[in-house]
């Protein structure tokens, strides 16, 4: 038996968990492109990724990680299909034709299509309830975990864990078809599509637990998924407001974090923020004319990191514009995370006594979230209640699961 401190060993888990972070839902999506099962495919691709685990750290990992486990899937899917076959099922559920099997790539897939959109569209089918679809979609596109799935839409892991079940199940059962679908339909499925891209997205910049901070493969996987969705509908507000909202905050992602610390965003080194990006995310959010519904919503998201992105430094933004934004999104929301955030913005424009009391209205809604407890508490630290700051803080500690944040809440107790 190997053991745990070989260096092959090592080097072969990293590379499973790095293949499954980077190309899982492209994988999995290119197998249910090519083959139209759901169930199959997704088995398959899992069992690929336990043989990579047993057989590359005594073989070696191969020239192409993700060209092999396609290859080790989409056989596991034939013959799985050919057993049907010979049991004298019916041909795959999913199928619009004889010609289900495809041969496996020896190239890797840098040359395939990318199939995720495609996927995407498939979890987010009116025929699935509501509150299964961007879980789903976020589960098999993007490979999260059903306990963080759990935790983004806060309910029990259990209760994701069977609502992602009984979606999978529908899909195979109805014969729900992978296709790109027509104008009005796709309209229809804009908004679902839009918010499981932006919860692929807010999961890398807030993982739960653990010793990272942030995600930015999971983060990047989601703006290049936009990206994909602007191109597809080039002249919708959601998809040009969702882009270049990702654009504007992926971009800040090397500033974030500093010799393994927090670094918030007055004190971030700007000259690390991605200007290109910037210009297109300010670029295509610019000119968008007010919507109505989930477009709106991201609309005004889009605008707030605007005026981030074009202060020069952290004394020239726009306090009072972002704090009316906000005002504008939680009238059309009543969120109160986006209270959360409008009180930071109204503290900064006109001082923390006054975002405190924004604070009051829902502090019972919020009294879970670190956040909440992390905001009140530094905005008493400004006011000069040292008492009600140091509550806060215990608070948001004892929330917090998150090393980074952990250990900066715990930096800013002690300053006190």
């Amino acid at each position: 038996m190997t053991s745990t401190s070989d260096p092959s060993l090592t080097s072969a888990n990293d590379a499973v968990a790095q293949t499954y972070r980077a190309h899982w839902g492209r994988l999995l999506s290119l197998l249910v492109a090519r083959t139209r099962r759901l169930d199959l495919a997704e088995d398959a691709l899992g069992e690929a990724f336990a043989r990579a685990s047993s057989v590359w750290p005594t073989a070696g990992v191969p020239a192409s990680p993700s060209g092999w486990l396609y290859t080790t899937a989409h056989r596991q899917v034939v013959a799985g299909l050919r057993a049907e076959a010979v049991r004298g099922r019916k041909a795959p559920l999913l199928a619009v034709g004889s010609d289900w099997v495809h041969p496996a790539p020896d190239e890797g897939l840098d040359e395939l299509a990318d199939e995720r959109l495609s996927l995407i569209l498939l979890c987010c089918h009116p025929a699935l309830s509501p509150e299964a679809r961007s879980a789903l979609a976020l589960r098999l596109v993007i490979g999260t975990s059903t306990a963080e799935i759990a935790r983004l839409f806060l309910v029990s892991q259990s209760t994701m864990a069977a609502r992602i079940t009984r979606a999978k199940k529908k899909i195979v059962t109805a014969g729900i078809p992978l296709s790109s679908p027509a104008d009005e339909e796709l309209q229809v499925r804009l908004s679902d599509v839009g918010r499981t891209i932006y919860l692929a997205f807010t999961a890398g910049y807030s993982p739960g637990e653990g010793a990272d901070l942030l995600r930015i493969d999971l983060a990047s996987e989601a703006v290049q998924l936009a990206a994909i969705l602007h191109r597809l509908v080039p002249g919708s507000t959601q998809c040009s407001a969702l882009y270049g909202l990702l654009l504007l905050q992926h971009a800040r992602r090397d500033a974030r974090v500093a010799d393994r610390t927090l670094v918030t965003l007055a004190d971030q080194n700007r000259s690390l923020w991605r200007h290109d990006e910037l210009r297109t995310g300010v670029e295509l959010v610019d000119n968008l004319a007010p919507a109505s519904g989930y477009a709106e919503e991201l609309r005004l998201q889009a605008l707030i990191a605007a005026q981030h992105a074009i202060a020069g430094t952290s004394a020239d933004t726009d306090w009072r514009q972002i704090a009316a934004l906000y005002s504008q999104l939680e009238q059309l929301t009543g969120s109160p995370v986006v209270r959360l955030n409008r009180a930071v913005a109204v503290a900064e424009d006109e001082g923390p006594a006054h975002g405190l009391a924004l604070l009051d209205a829902v502090a019972d809604l919020l009294r879970a979230n670190h956040r909440f407890h992390s905001v009140r508490a530094d905005l008493a630290r400004r006011s000069g209640d040292i008492d009600v700051a140091r509550r806060s803080y215990h608070e948001a500690l004892q929330l917090c699961s998150n090393d980074l944040e952990s250990q900066f809440l715990a930096d800013r107790l002690a300053s006190l």
